[in-house]
């Protein structure tokens, strides 16, 4: 079994490497109207350039997944905005699937949590379908639409929870089909479960990535072993192989949020779980402290007996 590890967006140690500066609507709408193409261009520009920083930081140290920003381009679905965030950037962003490409990276975007398609509401689906079409649109200026993933929730219940059901089944078909051949669903902390989430995958041919904090948030009555190679399943259709998130709670108080660091103990009875299965699988770090929580993690694992590294974040058991 191989597990390959990577993090989210920030690469913690890299000087003012942030590939999220902002440009809230409010700054936007303040300045000169001929000042704020420029400004779009400046931000856009000084994010691409920070996420090509954070891809040579992660070739160096041999992390071959990673987590683009979702905020790399300011106000890009903003109806009162909407500008042309491909054509300035296309050789920046040829340049970051170049990277990509030759060194093997699986990239990944996770859109936010009102990216959601169980609203009764059409503006949502709508609102739901422009960022999903914004993030497949940054990896198609990439080059990199054959691996790259955009990650959601199923979304909310709206206080009745198979009616919400009903209308992601409906609301999913408004999505353009190239869209929804890139996207995987993952379980909730609150309200879509493991095998509520499964059963969507399952039906819509959707991969799905098991959140372990998630599923620990909110379990099932049946143990997790009892899904566990149903969901590794989704991924059959897929050319890469399952990916799993994993972090740990802040606290009993705060279990939800994600600690600076993954506790092993904590993710251990998953590890020790999955290596019954005998199954490949990637792994995203989704702390608090980036790649630092990452390699931490990397090195915990590495120290149980029998489990070999293999590079700098790949393991072998």
């Amino acid at each position: 079994m191989k597990i390959r590890f990577g993090y989210v967006a920030n690469a913690l140690g890299l000087w003012d490497a942030s590939p999220s500066k902002s440009l809230t609507f409010a700054r936007y709408s303040a300045l000169p109207e001929n000042e704020r193409m420029e400004k779009l261009i400046e931000t856009t520009a000084l994010n691409l350039n920070h996420t090509k920083r954070i891809l040579y930081y992660n070739i160096a140290h041999e992390i071959p997944l990673y987590r683009f920003s979702s905020s790399l381009v300011p106000l890009a679905t903003h109806p009162e905005v909407m500008w042309d965030y491909i054509t300035p950037f296309k050789e920046q962003w040829q340049e970051l699937g170049t990277i990509i490409n030759q060194f093997n990276i699986r990239p990944s975007l996770h859109p936010g949590q009102f990216t959601l398609f169980t609203s009764p509401r059409n503006d949502v689906t709508d609102a739901a379908i422009k960022d999903m079409d914004y993030h497949y649109r940054m990896f198609e200026a990439m080059g990199v639409l054959d691996r790259g993933i955009i990650n959601i929730h199923i979304g909310g219940a709206y206080g009745d929870k198979e009616a919400a059901l009903c209308r992601f089944h409906e609301n999913i078909k408004k999505l353009p089909h190239d869209i929804k051949e890139s996207m995987t669903l993952e379980n909730d902390d609150k309200t879509y479960n493991v095998e509520e989430t499964l059963s969507v995958c399952e039906r819509e041919k959707i991969p799905m990535i098991f959140d372990y904090h998630h599923y620990m948030a909110n379990k099932t009555e049946d143990n997790i072993a009892q899904y566990l190679e149903s969901i590794f399943k989704t991924w059959d259709h897929h050319q890469e192989v399952p990916k799993v998130h994993l972090s740990t709670p802040k606290s009993e108080q705060a279990y939800r949020s994600h600690a600076d660091f993954v506790s092993f103990d904590f993710i251990l009875p998953f590890i020790k779980l999955a290596k019954e299965l005998n199954q490949d699988f990637d792994i995203m770090v989704e702390a608090k402290q980036k790649n630092l929580a990452m390699h931490k993690l990397v090195e915990d694992i590495a120290a149980i007996r029998g489990v070999k590294r293999v590079s700098s974040s790949t393991i072998e058991w």
